[in-house]
């Protein structure tokens, strides 16, 4: 039995698959994550029978109060552990609290593993081209596939809603809608950007989409070119929840084009997204209602009634305004829901 194999094969053993379960619990305080990890550790070096060189290094590099005064494992063999785990993203993030050693390895190692496995051809195209942007980035790009940051009261969107952040367990990255979010003279640009993640019935805003997406190059990006022409200031106080880069408004830069509000289904002059200094980009909008359901029941009162005209003549405007922009028939089908071709990328976390 070759070396990885061994390290596979004792994973799963019964012993090996208890101790991961309780080492990464959240029960317990990062203290007792960490010697219990080393206790798995030294548990797997003994069952190889010194097939395997475990080399430690003393004490955390980055920290002189930190508590690993045991010695960490090799680089080689954590790679191994969570290769195995399929780059689990919350095992990832417990093992980045134990000690800035471990905070360091996820960040320039882990989290690019997680990203490059879950969005392959996204990742490739990414950073083909010489394009080293995401290069220290790695966790806040992974972060953005698998997380809606959500929305606050008088924050970054300036909404009167609370949408509390949460994580996208199944999320679908476009380079064509992201191309439709572009003015036209920056469709050259490349930007990959998500399906809004819908939160329905939120007051006087109607339902709300949440939508994210990154920039490949996008230091040399047109849209940065033209958001430092027009000297665009950052935002005073809002920062990027992805990185924790400063923000420029690309409403306040007067670059959103009149095709945003038809790819992400929503209405004119009620879509809004920010770009930071890293490519990250989050935005919001009203989602317009196209679609009704047919099965009405007779008793239905005149509120909903009223609400079901209402929703009918937006369905009709979106399908005009639409229309008027594609140059077809005011007749046509409307927009599908979800499109598949080959610049799209699904992503489960």
């Amino acid at each position: 039995m070759g070396y990885e194999e061994k390290v596979l094969a004792l994973f799963d053993s019964i012993v090996i698959a208890r101790d991961i379960g309780i080492l990464f619990s959240g029960s317990v305080t990062l203290e007792t994550v960490y010697y219990r990890s080393q206790s798995v550790l030294e548990y797997l070096g003994r069952e190889l029978n010194g097939s395997l060189s475990l080399v430690f290094q003393y004490r955390c590099t980055h920290s002189p109060s930190c508590q690993c005064t045991r010695g960490h494992l090799s680089e080689e063999v954590l790679l191994l552990v969570f290769q195995h785990l399929n780059w689990n993203p919350k095992l990832v993030a417990t093992l980045s609290c134990v000690c800035k050693w471990f905070d360091d390895f996820a960040k320039r190692v882990l989290w690019k593993e997680f990203c490059k496995t879950r969005a392959p051809k996204m990742m490739l195209d990414l950073q083909s081209s010489g394009s080293h942007c995401i290069d220290g980035n790695w966790r806040a790009l992974g972060k953005l596939l698998i997380y809606c940051s959500g929305c606050t009261q008088g924050g970054l969107f300036n909404s009167s809603v609370q949408i509390p952040g949460h994580f996208v367990y199944r999320t679908r990255f476009s380079r064509t809608l992201g191309r439709s979010l572009l003015p036209p003279q920056c469709r050259t640009d490349v930007l990959y950007v998500c399906d809004p993640c819908e939160h329905l019935d939120q007051g006087e805003e109607g339902d709300v989409g949440l939508f994210r997406g990154i920039f490949k190059s996008f230091p040399t990006s047109k849209v940065r070119k033209v958001i430092i022409n027009k000297a665009v200031p950052f935002h005073p106080s809002e920062v990027c929840p992805y990185c924790k880069a400063k923000l420029w408004s690309m409403l306040q830069a007067k670059i959103i084009p009149q095709s945003a509000c038809i790819r992400l289904e929503a209405y004119e002059d009620c879509i809004e997204y920010f770009v930071c200094l890293n490519g990250h980009l989050l935005g919001i909008c009203t989602l317009a209602p196209l679609s009704d359901s047919e099965d009405a029941h007779p008793s239905e009162d005149s509120n909903h009634t009223e609400k079901k005209q209402d929703n009918c003549f937006a369905k009709e405007n979106i399908l005009k305004r639409r229309n008027s922009l594609l140059g077809g028939s005011e007749n046509g089908p409307p927009p599908q829901k979800r499109l598949t071709n080959s610049n799209q990328c699904n992503i489960d976390a």
